[in-house]
């Protein structure tokens, strides 16, 4: 329609008659679609149900067992470690069990020999040969469970030597250095070269070793260990003769001596079962061994004169093994320590009275 101002045509108009017949043209069209649509969502879904249905379900069912697959194989690895974990603690148990097992036969193998060998000493009659011989298996079990023991202490402490060079094309050889628990003993005239806490830790093990070891033989040393801490193994080690034992010439050491170096300028107090030890003079051949101590510092002066005890300790050790230590070698505490634990034969108890692995004019003890 022509717009009788601007004479263009703004609208187009319809009348009611073609708008009803395109309204009805259209919701035909609708209805026709409609059901068009209908038909192909119909197949569509019937599709979906027959073809990908199944195949989703078998995928869910599928990722559901790899989950579960997931979570077994997660369990079972903690199980497996929780397994091993008990088997080595099992293991663990055993093993002290079984040593537990052969220190009690040791001991009870001792007992019984020391009261056969008891009622045979009161016996006025000389034993049957039965009774001989049982003494003389006994005595060669006692021997085997000893020497057991001692192997077991050897391996334990990892007592070894390390270094050294054997004697090749008529040249001499060189010694190596003995260690326990992986550390370094060293010869008295050597120890200025190592720290006081390397020194303090290597004479410690030092000293559980040769306490177990005459356990296990049943030997008693001239001179005591004692701890600060009145427990073994518990505070710092001090060492000296027992007063009114069978120590003899030994009673005037009874004092304790500190058998460890200390680097604070205020030492540590003995044992309050012990006395006070003095600051004594040290003799030349204890001077020449530590010569690191200064002779004015009476602590290290006194360490000095423990060392010389625990040294005497071993030699005796050795001297009841049957086993011949130079004096020339009476310092190397772990190579005689090793002699003594390859000795062919381990002995039992020997008395102190009268015995002494040097002669009476030599001494390692300052005096």
């Amino acid at each position: 329609m022509d717009c009788k101002i601007c004479e263009l045509k703004q609208r187009q108009f319809y009348c009611e008659n073609c708008l009803r017949t395109h309204l009805h043209d259209l919701r035909s069209q609708t209805g026709h679609y409609a059901l068009d649509r209908d038909e192909h969502v119909s197949r569509a879904r019937k599709a979906m149900d027959d073809t990908m249905t199944p195949a989703r379900l078998s995928r869910a069912a599928l990722a559901d067992c790899q989950r579960r697959v997931e979570e077994l194989q997660v369990g079972l690895t903690k199980l497996r470690k929780e397994n091993e974990k008990k088997r080595d603690r099992l293991r663990t148990l055993r093993e002290t069990l079984a040593s537990r097992r052969r220190t009690i036969s040791a001991a009870k193998l001792q007992t019984s020999s020391t009261s056969n060998l008891h009622s045979t000493i009161i016996s006025p009659s000389p034993p049957p040969l039965k009774e001989a011989t049982a003494l003389s298996g006994l005595s060669a079990t006692i021997t085997r469970a000893r020497s057991g023991l001692v192997q077991e202490l050897v391996e334990v402490f990892n007592v070894v030597e390390v270094g050294g060079r054997p004697p090749i094309g008529g040249k001499a050889g060189t010694k190596g250095e003995w260690t326990i628990g992986d550390l370094i003993l060293p010869v008295p005239g050597d120890m200025r070269r190592y720290p006081p806490d390397h020194i303090n830790a290597v004479i410690t093990h030092t000293i559980h070793f040769l306490s177990l070891l005459t356990f296990y033989l049943g030997i008693k040393l001239p001179f005591e260990v004692v701890w600060t801490g009145s427990k073994l193994g518990v505070g710092q080690p001090w060492i000296g003769a027992v007063k009114g034992g069978e120590s003899g010439g030994w009673a005037r050491w009874h004092e304790k001596h500190p058998l460890h170096l200390s680097s604070s300028p205020t030492p540590a107090p003995p044992p309050s079962s012990v006395e006070a030890q003095p600051a004594g003079n040290e003799s030349s051949l204890a001077a020449s061994m530590i010569s690191a101590d200064p002779p004015s510092s009476s602590l290290q002066s006194s360490f000095t004169t423990a060392l010389s005890m625990l040294l005497y300790d071993v030699c005796y050790l050795a001297y009841t093994q049957n086993v011949e230590v130079p004096l020339s070698q009476a310092g190397d505490v772990l190579s005689n320590l090793w002699m003594v634990c390859c000795s062919s034969s381990l002995e039992g108890k020997k008395s102190m009275k009268h015995t002494y692995p040097f002669s009476t004019n030599t001494s390692i003890i300052p005096t």
